[in-house]
């Protein structure tokens, strides 16, 4: 019973944040119908089969927050349901996502920002998948960042952020165990936060999150893999028992390490021609 509470208690706040996210019908489509495999093609090719009108204007609700915006466009990218060279023309993403221009230039700006769509002046935005060098560049950003917010935190957590780390830790396994890929995706987000939060420097949150977010699309993709839920589990369990131990550079490495095999998970989504 005690298990049980801990658990709700845990992802109340997070499935609250996530809750509008899982609104956008075509993201969530991809994500539930995308079949595992070792490569982009064989992750992609079912999504490809199953979304025949990928210009539906039903693709999320009216309202639609810049993030969502986002989120919808990335997956729809990095899962292969909008190609290299497809224009995004403002009016019509206006239309389709029922806003105003100006969300739609700003979602344009962050997707840019990730290396997924190119802009030229005067001219519509057309994607671009991010080639293997700049995403790279980008894990690597990530990972001595990730490091050192797990080096600060095991020295700087308190005893209730620990335990809570250690509750959320041990209460996920059942999302790994029953496959709830999404769920463990938001808790993911969350454990990495709880992360960041426990340097007790906000300047170095915002540049954790700042990074993190360019990466959000493939950090997320990753989860379609074979395997990967319980691989993911059981770094953060190294993550997690070196900052138990408080013990600040078995916790970085642990940190670093992480961040290199989900580089590595994640690259098989980027497209063949980027990576050549």
């Amino acid at each position: 019973m005690h298990f049980d509470w801990c658990f709700c208690l845990f992802f109340y706040q997070q499935k609250i944040a996530a809750s509008s996210s899982r609104c956008l019908l075509a993201s969530a489509q991809l994500t539930s119908r995308a079949r595992t495999g070792i490569s982009r093609q064989n992750a992609v090719s079912d999504i490809e089969d199953t979304v025949t009108e990928p210009r539906r204007k039903t693709v999320v609700r009216a309202g639609t927050t810049v993030e969502q915006m986002v989120r919808a466009i990335a997956d729809m990218i990095v899962t292969g349901a909008m190609v290299p060279g497809e224009r995004l023309d403002e009016g019509s993403l206006a239309t389709r996502f029922e806003v105003s221009r100006t969300p739609v230039r700003e979602a344009l700006r962050e997707l840019g920002a990730m290396g997924l769509v190119s802009r030229e002046p005067n001219r519509s935005a057309t994607v671009t998948n991010v080639a293997e060098t700049h995403l790279h560049a980008m894990f690597e950003a990530m990972a001595e960042l990730e490091g050192i917010c797990a080096k600060l935190a095991a020295s700087r957590m308190t005893d209730t952020e620990r335990q809570a780390l250690a509750d959320g830790h041990e209460a996920s396994i059942q999302l790994v165990q029953s496959g709830r890929r999404e769920d463990y995706a938001a808790y993911n987000t969350e454990f990495h936060n709880s992360l960041y939060r426990g340097t007790h420097n906000d300047h170095l949150v915002d540049l954790a999150l700042q990074t993190r977010a360019r990466l959000a699309p493939f950090r997320r993709a990753q989860f379609r893999l074979p395997g990967r839920l319980t691989d993911s589990h059981q770094e953060h369990d190294r993550i997690v028992a070196a900052i138990l131990k408080a013990d600040p550079d078995a916790a970085a490495e642990a940190a670093r390490a992480h961040v290199a095999i989900v580089e590595t998970a994640s690259v098989v989504f980027a497209a063949p021609a980027a990576r050549a």
